[in-house]
C-alpha cells in the first residue's frame, strides 16, 4: 500500500513539472504579456545575478549582451531539465518491472533512476534508441507523447528567438537614431520640425508595446551606447525639454505627444522592472545603470 502511495506520488509531481514546463511555454509564445511564471522569475533572477558584471563591463560590449543570452539560455534549458525530471519520476515507480530491456541492455540496478533518467532524456530528445520499452497499456501512450513534447520543446525555444530578434532589431534601430541626434554638431529644437517629433514618439509607443508584449527583452542587454535604448533615451528627454519653447505651435504640440510617449514608457520599465518610485529622469538613470551604461546619465 506504501509502495502504491509513493508510485503516485512520484506520478503526480512528475506530471505537475511536465504541466509547469508546459503552461510556461504556452505563455512565452501565445500569452507572452503575462508576468510571473517560470521563466519570468529565471529572467529576472539571472538578469540581478549578472549585475555586477554588466556594470563593470566597461569598454567591453560583449560582456555585457552576453548576460542578456544567458538568462534566456538558462530558461530554455530549465525548460529541458523539468521535463526530463518530470517524466522520469513518472517512469521511476515502474521501473524496471514496467519496461523490457533489448538489445543487450541491463537494469542499472539499485533504486532505477539512472533508468529513469535515460529512458526520459532519449525519449526527449527522439532519438528513439528502442533499447527500453514499455510494457504496461497506459505506458506505451505516455512514451510517445514524451517524445511529442521533445519536439514540441525543440520547436518553441527557436520560436521564441524568432519572435525575440524582431522586438530586439527596432529597439536597437530607435537606440541608432537617439544616438545621431545626440551627435556633435546637431541641430537644437529650432532647427527640428514636428514630423520628427512625431516619429520619435510613434517609435518610443511601438518600443513600450514591444515591452507589454515581450517583457523578456528588457533582460538582453546592448553593449554599444549607440544602439542601446537605455543608453539614449535621455536624448528624447532632451528634445521634449528643448522643444517646449519652440516658436512653432506644431513643434510644442509634437514636443507633449513626444512627451507623453515617453512618460508611458518610463512609467512601464518602472512599475514592471526598476521600482524606483521616482521621476522621469531617475528613471532614466537607473535604466541606463541596470544596463550597463552608468555614464549615459541624464543631465
Amino acid at each position: 500500500m506504501a509502495d502504491d502511495v509513493a508510485a503516485w506520488i512520484s506520478t503526480g509531481v512528475g506530471a505537475a513539472l511536465v504541466l509547469l514546463v508546459l503552461r510556461d511555454v504556452f505563455d512565452r509564445l501565445w500569452h507572452p504579456s503575462a508576468r510571473g511564471g517560470l521563466s519570468q522569475w529565471l529572467l529576472a533572477g539571472v538578469w540581478r545575478l549578472t549585475g555586477p558584471v554588466r556594470r563593470r563591463a566597461g569598454r567591453r560590449p560583449r560582456t555585457i549582451e552576453l548576460t542578456g543570452s544567458a538568462a534566456m539560455a538558462s530558461v530554455v534549458g530549465s525548460w529541458v531539465v523539468l521535463v526530463v525530471v518530470g517524466w522520469a519520476l513518472v517512469y521511476l515507480p515502474r521501473m524496471p518491472e514496467g519496461f523490457t530491456f533489448g538489445g543487450g541492455a541491463q537494469p542499472a540496478g539499485g533504486s532505477g533512476v539512472l533508468d529513469a533518467l535515460y529512458l526520459s532524456l532519449v525519449t526527449l530528445s527522439t532519438l528513439g534508441f528502442g533499447d527500453v520499452v514499455p510494457e504496461a497499456g497506459w505506458l506505451r501512450m505516455v512514451v510517445p507523447l514524451e517524445a511529442l513534447a521533445g519536439f514540441a520543446l525543440l520547436t518553441a525555444g527557436v520560436t521564441w528567438v524568432l519572435q525575440v530578434y524582431p522586438v530586439l532589431g527596432r529597439r536597437r534601430v530607435l537606440a541608432a537614431r537617439l544616438a545621431l541626434l545626440s551627435g556633435p554638431g546637431t541641430a537644437r529644437w529650432a532647427d527640428v520640425d514636428a514630423r520628427l517629433l512625431g516619429d520619435l514618439a510613434v517609435e518610443l509607443v511601438r518600443v513600450r508595446v514591444d515591452l507589454v508584449q515581450h517583457a523578456e527583452t528588457y533582460y538582453v542587454a546592448d553593449g554599444r551606447p549607440d544602439v542601446s535604448l537605455a543608453a539614449g533615451l535621455d536624448v528624447a528627454a532632451g528634445l521634449v525639454e528643448q522643444a517646449r519653447c519652440a516658436p512653432d505651435p506644431r513643434v510644442r504640440e509634437a514636443a507633449g505627444l513626444l512627451e507623453r510617449a515617453l512618460a508611458e514608457l518610463v512609467q512601464l520599465l518602472d512599475d514592471d522592472f526598476l521600482h524606483t518610485g521616482r521621476g522621469i529622469r531617475e528613471v532614466l538613470r537607473a535604466y541606463a545603470d541596470d544596463h550597463g551604461h552608468p555614464g549615459a546619465r541624464p543631465a
